[in-house]
């Protein structure tokens, strides 16, 4: 793998898609009616800020049954990861090495992240790509925007518009681990020259490549619209309920050597007399989400815009797990005894429990005219939840066992607001003067019982945090078109965030976490022309107590962070892309880049006494950030046929901030081959059949992990260090085939 070449690229090649409003719908239909635009926080050709835009059509062609992750995956400094191996299920991504708690997402303008992980939970917005016209994502800062702080990149999503004319769509998919997808779509088109109703219902299941785990996933879209001439108002419904097998414990390679690249330890809980092993069917975790949006946009002049937009968000679910050889004292279990021996642990299967509302209000007034374009925008939004544990059987217990014996409680409120003013302004033609100025004010309070245990005090860990922060986060920066193909950026932002629920719930009982604070250098250039584009961007992202991450887990499989006073990113995006009249399309991105920690302080436990060993590092690559990620698609189009051959190079990467071996995720090479062919029927506007062939030449790879170290003490009085990993493996070779017809 070390000896490859950079031979990859990305797919980027241009393929027809859904339906667009027929032509015997007229001119002024389209132009009377004013559709709902929520764009203030997105960047336009002028922002100076590295940014991709990914419209319906390439989302469409790819949507054939992965996570929207993956949909994005060929996009410049993407990588992707994967629990169950197949791009299905728990999926996450991270861009220019930034995990998901540091990309904020937006929906229309409104909050996405978790208010209390940061986390985007791809898997409880199943299908989502399938409602959604456009998307942009920024890298870097990037502008203003609502909700959790952008901290290396945000991702900006825009539901369908409107169809002038009634629909409907039918699609299926079928391939490898029983992976299937189904989605119905239909609308009403324009009704009474202004209204329209829109809906979608999608189920999406596979086994997994992973050992057991599945997933089942139900979504559904619903949009009611009045488009006026001056006015619209969307009401938008969506949501999704899923069921997922665990598969977070991830595997060591000692344990796939023994096992296979499959082996799922999570659920195990004993081997029988002929050697097989058991698990618990119920080590599931199950969620339902639903997100109601309303939006409204009205145009007071041809200059003046209002962009306003209410939300709620209803979330609850559980997950269950077995657990061996418990201390019933951390369950609040009393203990008993078996002939006169008293009995203080036993196996157990344990319920953790969430339910959570956030809601809120968006803005953005925005002006134009020939040389200003400045907005003015904000939020307000609220979050209360309860996180909640049960105790739901004991094995061999003695003594009473209430139903759901309930062991924890704890409740969390945040309050988050924020106020911008962003303004581009061209006093000549060539050049745009480019600031943006934000407040944000958050308000955090985590009150009751952890689920973790104090021996100190004999009892669950108290949680008492009250914590906030006000940060000014400003922006600026210049773009000059230098002429029709040729563009030049520079730019300077700075960002801050505030710690995440599990830094507190997480780390030490009495250090609390400090807020993160991101000074974001930029300078870009690209050129187009009719058949050809490319740039180049670098960036230079300076940290000042980053929370990064350490390596290891805690017991939900979720990696634990800690303040690093000094790291850096820095780097250069190249991306181009080619379209030849005769069909043919190639496009290309590759990041290069340098991440650092400058210096750092590890910190190993002796296994017997606990004792600390200290060990000092100097200049050590950042967890889960490759030095080069690199795409490459070839693409070709001829009545109605279409294929691609997309591939993904990613460089070798650390588990943990250490730089050491046995932390490293080894470098991968893969490619996907996609192939579809559309025609027409009488009757049917148009068929799509298609096969899509993931990881083609069957690289042997995994995408994520953790890794951890600790030492002991021999009876001479010298360490000894040990290090351990567990890798996520992901699927070889396999296929998936699709047909979609459009009515």
């Amino acid at each position: 793998m070390k000896k490859r070449t950079l031979r990859c690229c990305l797919v980027m090649a241009a393929l027809p898609s859904l339906l667009q409003a027929q032509e015997a719908v007229s001119d002024s239909l389209h132009t009377s009616l004013q559709e709902v635009e929520i764009t203030a926080t997105r960047a336009t050709e002028l922002t100076p800020v590295a940014h991709t835009n990914i419209g319906k059509e390439q989302l469409s062609r790819m949507n054939t049954g992965v996570d929207f992750p993956y949909l994005v995956s060929t996009t410049p400094s993407v990588v992707t990861t994967s629990d169950a191996g197949t791009g299905i299920g728990y999926t996450s991504l991270r861009i220019r090495g930034t995990d998901g708690t540091r990309i904020n997402v937006t929906a229309n303008g409104i909050p996405v992240n978790d208010a209390e992980s940061h986390n985007v939970f791809w898997v409880n917005m199943p299908d989502i790509a399938s409602s959604v016209k456009d998307v942009q994502i920024q890298r870097g800062v990037g502008t203003s925007t609502n909700g959790a702080g952008s901290f290396g990149a945000s991702i900006n999503l825009r539901t369908d518009k409107f169809n002038t004319q009634p629909y409907a769509n039918l699609s299926g998919s079928y391939g490898s681990f029983n992976t299937y997808k189904a989605t119905l779509g239909a609308g009403t088109g324009i009704l009474h020259d202004r209204w329209a109703v829109d809906m979608r219902l999608s189920s999406i299941g596979s086994d997994g490549y992973i050992e057991r785990a599945s997933t089942k996933l139900q979504s559904f879209y619903l949009q009611g619209a009045y488009y006026g001439e001056r006015t619209s108002v969307r009401l938008i419904a969506f949501g999704g309920k899923e069921q997922t097998y665990h598969a977070w414990n991830y595997a060591t390679k000692e344990e796939m050597e023994l096992y296979g690249r499959r082996y799922n330890s999570c659920g195990y809980m004993f081997t029988d007399s002929t050697g097989k092993a058991h698990y618990y069917d119920g080590q599931t975790d199950n969620y339902t989400q639903t997100n109601i949006q309303l939006l409204v946009d009205h145009d007071f002049t041809n200059s003046l815009r209002l962009n306003v937009g209410l939300h709620y968000t209803k979330g609850d679910g559980y997950y269950q797990e077995y657990k061996s050889g418990r201390k019933f004292k951390e369950y609040n279990l009393p203990t008993y005894f078996i002939d006169g021996e008293e009995v203080k642990k036993s196996d157990l299967v344990r319920k953790k429990a969430m339910d959570n509302h956030f809601g809120g209000a968006v803005f953005a007034l925005t002006f134009k005219n020939e040389k200003i374009t400045a907005v003015a925008g904000g939020g307000a939004n609220r979050y209360f939840g309860d996180h909640f544990g049960h105790v739901l059987w004991v094995k061999n217990y003695i003594g009473e066992l209430l139903p759901d014996h309930e062991y924890y409680r704890n409740n969390g409120t945040k309050d988050d607001a924020n106020i911008f003013v962003r303004a581009d302004y061209r006093p000549i033609e060539c050049l745009n003067i480019y600031a943006d100025l934000q407040y944000r004010h958050i308000g955090y309070r985590i009150d009751g019982k952890n689920d973790k245990w104090n021996d100190a005090t004999g009892s669950n860990q108290q949680l008492a945090i009250d914590e906030k922060f006000n940060f000014f986060n400003p922006k600026a920066g210049l773009a000059w078109l230098i002429n029709d193909n040729n563009r030049l950026f520079a730019s300077v932002s700075i960002a801050h965030k505030e710690p995440t629920r599990n830094n507190y719930t997480d780390g030490k009982l009495n250090e609390h976490p400090r807020a993160e604070r991101l000074t974001d250098y930029e300078l870009g250039y690209t050129y187009s022309n009719r058949l050809f584009t490319a740039g180049a961007n670098l960036y230079f992202m300076d940290y000042k107590d980053q929370l990064v991450l350490t390596g290891e887990l805690n017991e939900i499989g979720e990696p634990l962070a800690a303040n690093i006073p000094k790291s850096y990113r820095a780097g250069i995006e190249l991306t181009a892309a080619l379209k030849l009249p005769c069909g043919f399309g190639w496009s290309a991105n590759a990041t290069f880049s340098h991440n650092r920690i400058k210096d750092f302080t590890e910190v190993l436990y002796d296994d017997d006494t606990y004792e600390k060993w200290e060990i000092q590092h100097n200049d050590t690559p950042l967890a889960f950030s490759p030095s080069i990620i690199a795409n490459n698609t070839f693409s070709y189009e001829w009545r109605g046929i279409e294929a691609a051959l997309q591939s993904q190079y990613v460089s070798k990467q650390y588990m943990s901030n250490y730089g050491i071996e046995e932390h490293r995720l080894d470098a991968y090479f893969v490619t996907n081959l996609r192939l579809a062919y559309s025609f027409k029927l009488k009757g049917v506007k148009n068929i799509t059949i298609g096969a899509t062939i993931y990881n083609l030449f069957n690289e042997e790879y995994e995408n994520n992990g953790y890794a951890g170290s600790g030492y002991y003490t021999d009876g001479e009085g010298t360490r000894h260090r040990y290090n351990y990993a567990g890798y996520a493996a992901q699927a070889g070779i396999n296929a998936i085939g699709h047909v979609t017809i459009e009515l």
